[in-house]
Protein backbone atom coordinates (compact mmCIF):
# COMPACT_ATOMS: atom_id res chain seq x y z
CA UNK A 1 0.00 0.00 0.00
CA UNK A 2 2.88 2.78 1.01
CA UNK A 3 4.83 1.45 -2.48
CA UNK A 4 1.46 2.33 -4.22
CA UNK A 5 1.25 6.31 -2.37
CA UNK A 6 4.85 6.94 -3.15
CA UNK A 7 4.69 5.84 -6.83
CA UNK A 8 1.22 8.04 -7.12
CA UNK A 9 3.29 10.86 -5.54
CA UNK A 10 6.22 10.59 -7.80
CA UNK A 11 3.58 10.45 -10.87
CA UNK A 12 2.07 13.68 -9.26
CA UNK A 13 5.36 15.05 -8.55
CA UNK A 14 6.42 14.44 -12.23
CA UNK A 15 3.45 15.90 -13.64
CA UNK A 16 3.41 19.41 -11.75
CA UNK A 17 7.16 19.67 -12.77
CA UNK A 18 6.28 19.14 -16.28
CA UNK A 19 3.39 21.48 -15.81
CA UNK A 20 5.60 24.50 -14.01
CA UNK A 21 8.91 24.02 -16.38
CA UNK A 22 5.48 24.14 -19.51
CA UNK A 23 4.64 27.80 -17.60
CA UNK A 24 8.36 28.98 -16.95
CA UNK A 25 9.24 28.27 -20.34
CA UNK A 26 7.94 31.23 -22.59
CA UNK A 27 9.11 33.81 -19.70
CA UNK A 28 13.09 31.77 -20.46
CA UNK A 29 12.41 32.33 -23.73
CA UNK A 30 11.67 36.21 -23.18
CA UNK A 31 14.84 36.58 -21.24
CA UNK A 32 16.90 34.44 -24.01
CA UNK A 33 15.66 36.67 -26.78
CA UNK A 34 16.01 39.79 -24.76
CA UNK A 35 19.92 39.00 -25.59
CA UNK A 36 20.12 38.22 -29.14
CA UNK A 37 20.48 40.10 -31.78
CA UNK A 38 17.56 40.74 -34.45
CA UNK A 39 19.30 38.24 -37.01
CA UNK A 40 19.27 35.15 -34.28
CA UNK A 41 16.19 36.06 -33.44
CA UNK A 42 14.19 35.44 -36.64
CA UNK A 43 16.46 32.09 -37.73
CA UNK A 44 15.14 29.13 -38.40
CA UNK A 45 15.73 26.80 -36.92
CA UNK A 46 15.87 28.96 -33.74
CA UNK A 47 18.20 28.87 -31.12
CA UNK A 48 18.20 28.52 -27.86
CA UNK A 49 21.29 29.89 -26.55
CA UNK A 50 22.45 33.12 -28.00
CA UNK A 51 26.09 32.69 -30.00
CA UNK A 52 26.60 36.27 -28.80
CA UNK A 53 24.97 37.79 -25.60
CA UNK A 54 24.05 41.48 -26.93
CA UNK A 55 23.15 43.59 -23.79
CA UNK A 56 23.03 46.54 -26.06
CA UNK A 57 18.94 45.75 -26.44
CA UNK A 58 17.75 47.32 -22.93
CA UNK A 59 20.15 50.10 -23.31
CA UNK A 60 18.46 50.97 -26.85
CA UNK A 61 15.18 50.27 -25.60
CA UNK A 62 15.28 52.37 -22.71
CA UNK A 63 16.53 55.44 -24.80
CA UNK A 64 14.11 54.75 -27.74
CA UNK A 65 10.96 55.05 -24.79
CA UNK A 66 10.24 56.99 -22.30
CA UNK A 67 10.21 53.90 -19.39
CA UNK A 68 10.24 56.96 -16.87
CA UNK A 69 6.83 58.05 -17.66
CA UNK A 70 5.41 54.57 -18.37
CA UNK A 71 6.39 53.48 -14.78
CA UNK A 72 4.82 57.06 -13.38
CA UNK A 73 1.70 56.60 -15.21
CA UNK A 74 1.27 52.62 -14.22
CA UNK A 75 1.80 53.59 -10.43
CA UNK A 76 -0.84 56.25 -10.01
CA UNK A 77 -3.13 54.28 -12.68
CA UNK A 78 -3.25 51.49 -9.92
CA UNK A 79 -2.71 53.33 -6.74
CA UNK A 80 -6.07 55.65 -7.57
CA UNK A 81 -8.12 51.94 -9.21
CA UNK A 82 -7.17 50.34 -5.88
CA UNK A 83 -8.19 53.40 -3.51
CA UNK A 84 -11.33 54.00 -5.57
CA UNK A 85 -12.57 50.75 -6.29
CA UNK A 86 -11.98 48.56 -2.60
CA UNK A 87 -13.70 51.71 -1.11
CA UNK A 88 -16.69 52.05 -3.47
CA UNK A 89 -16.96 48.51 -3.63
CA UNK A 90 -17.02 48.31 0.09
CA UNK A 91 -19.51 50.51 0.58
CA UNK A 92 -21.66 49.31 -1.94
CA UNK A 93 -21.36 45.28 -1.15
CA UNK A 94 -21.79 46.34 2.66
CA UNK A 95 -25.37 48.25 1.55
CA UNK A 96 -26.57 44.83 -0.61
CA UNK A 97 -25.58 43.02 2.49
CA UNK A 98 -27.06 44.33 5.40
CA UNK A 99 -29.07 47.81 4.08
CA UNK A 100 -32.68 47.07 3.43
CA UNK A 101 -33.59 49.66 0.45
CA UNK A 102 -36.27 49.11 -2.65
CA UNK A 103 -35.12 47.39 -5.42
CA UNK A 104 -32.34 46.43 -3.47
CA UNK A 105 -32.36 42.75 -5.24
CA UNK A 106 -32.90 44.56 -8.86
CA UNK A 107 -30.15 46.47 -8.28
CA UNK A 108 -27.84 43.95 -7.84
CA UNK A 109 -28.61 41.89 -10.35
CA UNK A 110 -27.95 44.75 -12.51
CA UNK A 111 -24.67 44.28 -11.47
CA UNK A 112 -24.22 40.66 -11.61
CA UNK A 113 -25.33 41.03 -15.17
CA UNK A 114 -22.51 43.55 -15.37
CA UNK A 115 -20.03 41.16 -14.69
CA UNK A 116 -21.33 38.13 -17.41
CA UNK A 117 -21.00 41.22 -20.32
CA UNK A 118 -17.67 41.87 -22.03
CA UNK A 119 -16.31 44.77 -20.81
CA UNK A 120 -15.85 45.93 -24.76
CA UNK A 121 -19.37 46.56 -24.87
CA UNK A 122 -18.85 49.59 -22.35
CA UNK A 123 -15.90 51.42 -23.98
CA UNK A 124 -18.09 53.60 -25.98
CA UNK A 125 -19.98 54.79 -23.18
CA UNK A 126 -16.82 55.10 -20.89
CA UNK A 127 -15.13 56.87 -23.58
CA UNK A 128 -17.59 59.74 -23.91
CA UNK A 129 -17.82 60.05 -19.98
CA UNK A 130 -14.12 60.75 -20.42
CA UNK A 131 -14.37 63.04 -23.22
CA UNK A 132 -17.29 65.01 -22.02
CA UNK A 133 -14.74 65.63 -18.26
CA UNK A 134 -12.20 66.59 -20.36
CA UNK A 135 -9.54 63.56 -19.49
CA UNK A 136 -8.71 62.31 -22.48
CA UNK A 137 -4.87 61.91 -23.14
CA UNK A 138 -4.11 62.33 -19.58
CA UNK A 139 -3.42 60.05 -16.60
CA UNK A 140 -7.06 60.69 -15.33
CA UNK A 141 -8.69 58.94 -18.45
CA UNK A 142 -6.68 55.52 -17.19
CA UNK A 143 -8.31 55.78 -13.82
CA UNK A 144 -11.80 55.97 -14.70
CA UNK A 145 -12.57 52.04 -15.95
CA UNK A 146 -11.75 51.08 -12.35
CA UNK A 147 -13.15 53.45 -10.08
CA UNK A 148 -16.05 50.89 -9.35
CA UNK A 149 -15.55 47.19 -9.59
CA UNK A 150 -18.40 44.94 -10.28
CA UNK A 151 -16.84 41.68 -9.16
CA UNK A 152 -15.36 43.18 -6.40
CA UNK A 153 -18.99 44.19 -5.00
CA UNK A 154 -19.99 40.85 -5.62
CA UNK A 155 -16.85 39.43 -3.58
CA UNK A 156 -17.16 41.28 -0.58
CA UNK A 157 -20.90 40.80 -0.27
CA UNK A 158 -20.14 37.71 0.32
CA UNK A 159 -17.77 38.37 3.02
CA UNK A 160 -20.67 41.27 4.93
CA UNK A 161 -23.00 38.19 4.52
CA UNK A 162 -20.60 35.63 6.34
CA UNK A 163 -20.37 37.95 10.12
CA UNK A 164 -22.60 37.35 12.19
CA UNK A 165 -25.40 40.39 12.75
CA UNK A 166 -25.07 40.39 16.52
CA UNK A 167 -22.00 42.35 16.15
CA UNK A 168 -23.90 45.02 14.51
CA UNK A 169 -26.60 44.77 17.36
CA UNK A 170 -23.73 45.25 19.57
CA UNK A 171 -22.81 48.22 18.20
CA UNK A 172 -26.02 49.65 18.10
CA UNK A 173 -26.45 48.79 21.76
CA UNK A 174 -23.09 50.59 22.50
CA UNK A 175 -23.96 53.89 20.36
CA UNK A 176 -22.30 53.45 17.12
CA UNK A 177 -24.19 54.75 13.85
CA UNK A 178 -24.10 53.08 10.27
CA UNK A 179 -20.47 54.27 9.43
CA UNK A 180 -19.00 53.55 12.51
CA UNK A 181 -20.57 50.21 12.26
CA UNK A 182 -18.90 49.95 8.26
CA UNK A 183 -15.56 51.76 9.00
CA UNK A 184 -14.60 50.34 12.78
CA UNK A 185 -16.13 46.73 12.76
CA UNK A 186 -17.26 45.58 9.40
CA UNK A 187 -14.09 46.75 7.35
CA UNK A 188 -11.08 45.20 9.69
CA UNK A 189 -13.42 41.89 9.36
CA UNK A 190 -12.93 41.33 5.94
CA UNK A 191 -9.67 41.96 5.03
CA UNK A 192 -8.75 39.34 3.52
CA UNK A 193 -11.56 40.56 1.08
CA UNK A 194 -10.24 43.88 0.92
CA UNK A 195 -6.81 42.63 -0.07
CA UNK A 196 -7.74 40.40 -2.49
CA UNK A 197 -9.65 42.96 -4.29
CA UNK A 198 -6.86 45.46 -4.29
CA UNK A 199 -5.08 42.48 -5.84
CA UNK A 200 -7.08 41.49 -8.78
CA UNK A 201 -7.23 45.16 -9.26
CA UNK A 202 -3.38 46.01 -9.65
CA UNK A 203 -3.11 43.13 -11.94
CA UNK A 204 -5.63 44.14 -14.35
CA UNK A 205 -4.68 47.86 -14.48
CA UNK A 206 -0.81 46.58 -14.56
CA UNK A 207 -1.69 44.57 -17.95
CA UNK A 208 -4.48 46.99 -19.00
CA UNK A 209 -3.44 47.36 -23.10
CA UNK A 210 -6.46 48.26 -25.05
CA UNK A 211 -8.41 51.39 -22.68
CA UNK A 212 -5.28 53.49 -22.33
CA UNK A 213 -3.95 53.01 -26.20
CA UNK A 214 -8.07 54.22 -26.79
CA UNK A 215 -8.56 57.07 -24.62
CA UNK A 216 -4.63 58.27 -24.62
CA UNK A 217 -2.72 59.75 -28.02
CA UNK A 218 0.59 60.74 -26.05
CA UNK A 219 3.32 57.84 -25.85
CA UNK A 220 4.29 60.44 -22.70
CA UNK A 221 0.81 59.73 -20.95
CA UNK A 222 0.73 55.97 -21.78
CA UNK A 223 1.54 52.82 -19.09
CA UNK A 224 4.05 50.35 -19.46
CA UNK A 225 1.58 47.53 -21.07
CA UNK A 226 0.71 50.22 -23.95
CA UNK A 227 3.60 52.06 -23.92
CA UNK A 228 5.17 48.59 -25.17
CA UNK A 229 3.30 48.44 -28.08
CA UNK A 230 4.78 50.78 -29.36
CA UNK A 231 7.59 48.26 -30.43
CA UNK A 232 5.34 46.91 -32.70
CA UNK A 233 6.00 47.57 -36.26
CA UNK A 234 3.39 47.21 -38.94
CA UNK A 235 5.55 45.44 -40.88
CA UNK A 236 8.36 44.03 -38.95
CA UNK A 237 9.39 43.91 -35.72
CA UNK A 238 12.48 43.79 -33.28
CA UNK A 239 11.66 41.25 -31.21
CA UNK A 240 14.76 41.05 -29.13
CA UNK A 241 14.50 45.03 -28.15
CA UNK A 242 10.55 44.19 -27.66
CA UNK A 243 11.94 40.96 -25.50
CA UNK A 244 14.13 43.86 -23.63
CA UNK A 245 11.29 45.78 -23.31
CA UNK A 246 9.34 43.68 -21.24
CA UNK A 247 11.32 42.75 -19.21
CA UNK A 248 12.15 46.15 -17.99
CA UNK A 249 8.52 46.41 -17.37
CA UNK A 250 7.80 43.70 -15.46
CA UNK A 251 10.73 43.36 -13.02
CA UNK A 252 8.28 46.26 -10.68
CA UNK A 253 5.66 43.62 -10.59
CA UNK A 254 8.05 40.70 -10.01
CA UNK A 255 9.67 42.36 -6.94
CA UNK A 256 6.39 43.43 -5.53
CA UNK A 257 5.33 39.63 -5.80
CA UNK A 258 8.32 38.77 -4.25
CA UNK A 259 7.45 41.26 -1.05
CA UNK A 260 3.89 40.25 -0.89
CA UNK A 261 4.33 37.13 -2.25
CA UNK A 262 1.79 35.90 0.81
CA UNK A 263 -1.00 38.41 0.51
CA UNK A 264 -0.73 37.91 -3.02
CA UNK A 265 -1.51 34.00 -2.14
CA UNK A 266 -4.16 34.51 0.87
CA UNK A 267 -6.07 37.20 -1.60
CA UNK A 268 -6.27 34.75 -4.65
CA UNK A 269 -7.18 32.15 -2.46
CA UNK A 270 -9.68 33.72 -0.24
CA UNK A 271 -11.60 34.33 -3.92
CA UNK A 272 -12.35 30.79 -4.50
CA UNK A 273 -10.82 31.47 -8.54
CA UNK A 274 -7.99 32.30 -10.23
CA UNK A 275 -6.78 34.60 -12.68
Amino acid sequence: MENNNSKSNIIVHIILIIGAFAMLLPFLWMIITSLKTLTESTQVPPTFIPKIFNIGNYSDVWNQLPFASFYVNTFLMMLFRIIFSVFFSAMAAYAFARIEFPGKNAFFMIILIQMMIPGQIFIIPQYLIVSKLGLLNSVGALVVPGIVSAFGTFLLRQFFIGIPVELEEAAVLDGCNRWQIFYKIMLPLTKSGLVAIGIFTALFAWKDLMWPLIVNTSIEKMPLASGLASLQGQYATNFPQLMAGSMIAIWPMLILFIIFQKQFIQGIASTGSKN
